[in-house]
């Protein structure tokens, strides 16, 4: 879903180095003990209880040149995201997003939830070629999916492991819509090293082929592999850093390849605040380093109710 920037990219990087660099020798001192970090908690919902899962994502995107229409992948939480297709064609466009995600998790077991969401898209474009300068937005319903996750094993001997399945009940496409098209499997395993927790999560979104208007599309497959590291500051701050890595296959459309396979790289920074037992705040940020030329920023609320 993007074109290669580096140059624009080195300012902003060094940037975030220095901010981890200092967010690490603050957390190596005395103060820092504290409880296991609030991700711990946020895995699955407690046997009985519900609870709501909201969340605003924002995205902006640059592509120059030659666009061969690949999809702008954004993420939607921790281990979901969705696919905007781009244009295809020689053009120099810069996009903003906004994501809204509205969920629902209800612990079954101690060990087992079930899961709904629905998102929904805004999005404005500015693009221009050699017959001048446009503008296009977009603002529609995007998609809602149903999931399961379970708890294998738990943090003791062996690092904990933790699995999802989720299918897309219903997505809509700029000129059609569908339900049972996309799927997606994937695994969590931590270890917990008190104040400090060690994760790396990994999954792969199954995209069929549909209809769009009198168009066949059908998406590339997506898989993504996220080690990162959660710091617990206090019994209320928790800070994490990692990256993201993210294969997507090239898309069709009537058949005929949309650009091609391809890789990015993500460096990923976020902040977990307790508000209260059940009532957590989180901001994270996404920054392209290889493969893409975009950056995106997710505010989550997860209250039990």
């Amino acid at each position: 879903m993007f074109s290669k920037a580096v140059k624009g990219f080195d300012c902003n990087v060094n940037g975030l180095r220095n901010l981890y660099i200092t967010a690490t020798l603050l957390l190596v001192s005395p103060a820092a003990a504290a409880e296991l970090p609030l991700t711990i908690e946020d895995l699955i919902a407690e046997e009985g209880r519900t609870q709501l899962d909201m969340s605003v994502t924002y995205v902006n995107d640059q592509s120059q040149r030659l666009s061969t229409g690949d999809a702008i992948i954004v993420p939607t939480g921790d281990a979901s995201f969705v696919l905007l297709p781009t244009r295809f064609g020689e053009f120099e466009s810069n996009t903003d997003a906004f994501i809204g995600t509205l969920g629902l998790r209800r612990g079954v077991t101690r060990d087992t939830e079930i899961y709904v969401r629905a998102s929904y898209l805004y999005r404005n474009e500015r693009y221009g070629d050699l017959s001048g300068n446009f503008k296009d937005t977009e603002n529609r319903f995007l998609s809602s999916w149903v999931g399961l996750n379970h708890q294998f094993s738990r943090d003791g001997k062996t690092p904990a492991l933790l699995g999802f399945i989720e299918g897309a009940a219903y997505e809509k496409y700029q000129q059609g819509s569908d339900s049972g098209k996309s799927w997606a499997l994937g695994l969590t395993t931590y270890r917990a090293i008190d104040p400090v927790v060690l994760s790396v999560t990994g999954s792969f979104q199954w995209n069929q082929e549909r209809d769009d208007g009198e168009a066949s599309y059908e998406p590339g497959n997506l898989f993504f592999l996220t080690p990162s590291v959660a710091f617990a500051v206090n019994d209320r701050v928790t800070l994490t850093s990692g990256f993201k890595w993210t294969f997507l296959e090239a898309g069709y459309l009537d058949d005929e390849p949309q650009g091609f396979d391809r890789t990015s790289t993500d460096l990923t920074l976020g902040l977990g605040y307790g508000v209260s037992k059940g009532n957590t705040l989180n901001v994270s940020f996404s920054a392209n380093v290889s493969g893409q030329s975009g950056a995106s920023l997710r505010f989550n609320w997860l209250y039990a109710i």
